[in-house]
């Protein structure tokens, strides 16, 4: 993976009366680092977003688990999908639909996906641009695999609404988990098509379809990768996120003072938060081990016992990659939490901390989630009761760094800067009503 170029920035950050701090940070984001969009293709995204048609059963959209109200996740260590009901820490389950297993990783954030740089998605990064694959991408689908997706954004569309526990529903519920079950995905009668097609039957959609992409104008049926570039188009407008005081101290307009700019000195400096939290949007878009806790399912087979996570290396195959995830960006991560790949800490100060001390952090480790009850078949804390399994995390993160209490305050106080009012509230907002008629998560 590369690493993020910073540029020496003279930024005037106030440390203490009268003292400044020249620090090499990145460089302002500006309309060059985001794609570019229609208004009425986001509009159409928008639609799609927050319609459950998209869903197996009719019953969950993409807003449920990506909710502005939750700065675009769901407020949740691990998310209830098929079966919950409910928005946000309110979903739970209920006696006639019990979900199977929760979400086994944490619901990421949407901010500044429409950006350039971001060619890796999701925390094990199992998709990502690559231009020698058919159709520019790598993924686990390997060459079953739709051409016709704008990116990596739009792609990654694909993988909940084929997920049984996220949106498609389990065995004989519908006519999508029913495809997904027999393994049919792409071509004539595949899960995308039938989602395709209860799309296109909506008069309202099979007008703004073709009035957005002229190959459906000219007669071509509405295919997911039109559904998924259009939902692309939306998430990369509706959360932009480059106006925050972090972003006005770097285009030198506000310059950050008091205990937020002792917080961006030990960011940038002896915390070494910015060893992986680089360039523009503070990601190197690369894996680490930390020390992240493990909970819930983990990320395993159905088949397989385990509750482990083994993070990038279950894309790889490298022992090396064991327990990395993916350098989140931190845009508005003050409001993004639980926080970690399984959304282990509900308090960030006590993230901060923990994450730091890397291996030492776990060994301290309180528990403190936002969890649903769920009786299920693999105990959430089944990972964290094993000693061999936590000493296996502690041997992959290594020694970290040792944070005073003051020291904490001060780059929660910076991190507070990266908060953006107007990506938090989204430009367009939540829809009154979608073209389906079903119920709008709100």
């Amino acid at each position: 993976m590369r690493k993020m170029g910073m540029a020496l920035v003279g930024l005037t950050l106030l440390a203490g009366p009268g003292a400044a701090a020249e620090l090499r940070l990145p460089r302002a984001v500006g309309d060059a680092d985001y794609i570019e969009t229609t208004a009425e293709e986001v509009a159409l995204g928008q639609l799609l977003f927050y319609d459950r048609i998209l869903s197996g059963n009719r019953n969950i959209a993409c807003a449920t688990c990506h909710h502005p109200r939750f700065a675009t996740s769901d407020g949740l260590s691990l998310g209830l999908g098929e079966g919950g009901v409910g928005l946000g820490p309110d979903r739970h389950a209920t006696a006639d639909d019990t979900p199977e297993q929760r979400i086994p990783r944490n619901a990421t954030a949407l901010f500044n996906l429409g950006a350039h740089e971001f060619t890796v998605l999701f925390h094990d990064g199992r998709i990502e641009a690559d231009p020698s694959r058919p159709g520019g991408l790598r993924t686990p689908m390997a060459e079953d695999m739709e051409r016709g997706f704008s990116g990596v954004l739009s792609a990654q569309t694909m993988f909940p609404v084929l997920s049984p526990d996220e949106m498609a529903g389990h065995y004989s519920e519908s006519d999508v988990s029913k495809a997904v079950r027999s393994g049919r995905i792409t071509g004539a009668g595949g899960a995308w098509d039938l989602i395709s097609q209860r799309v296109a039957a909506i008069p309202d959609y099979a007008a703004r379809f073709e009035a957005v992409y002229p190959h459906v104008g000219a007669g071509a049926p509405i295919h997911f990768t039109d559904i998924s570039n259009a939902i692309a188009a939306f998430v990369a407008f509706e959360w932009r996120s480059d106006a925050s005081p972090f972003d006005a101290a770097l285009r030198g307009e506000t310059p950050l003072a008091g205990t937020a700019a002792d917080g961006a000195v030990l960011f940038y400096g002896t915390a070494g938060c910015a060893e992986c939290h680089s360039g523009p949007f503070l990601t190197d878009h690369d894996f680490h081990a930390m020390g992240a806790p493990q909970l819930g399912p983990g990320k395993a087979e159905r088949f397989e016992r385990h509750a482990r996570d083994d993070g990038r290396m279950r894309v790889t195959g490298r022992e090396a990659d064991r327990f990395a995830f993916r350098t989140p960006s931190l845009r508005n991560v003050a409001k993004t939490g639980p926080w970690g790949h399984a959304g282990g800490h509900d308090d960030l100060t006590a993230f901060l901390a923990d994450h730091a001390a890397r291996a030492g952090g776990l060994g301290r480790y309180a528990r403190h989630v936002v969890l649903p009850d769920l009786p299920e078949t693999k105990p959430d804390w089944a990972v964290m009761d094993d000693p061999q399994e936590v000493q296996a995390l502690v041997a992959a993160a290594g020694p970290g760094v040792t944070l005073s209490s003051g020291e904490v305050a001060a780059l929660l106080a910076f991190l507070e800067t990266l908060t953006d009012p107007v990506a938090l509230a989204g430009r367009l907002g939540v829809p009154q009503t979608v073209p389906s008629g079903l119920p709008v998560d709100r």
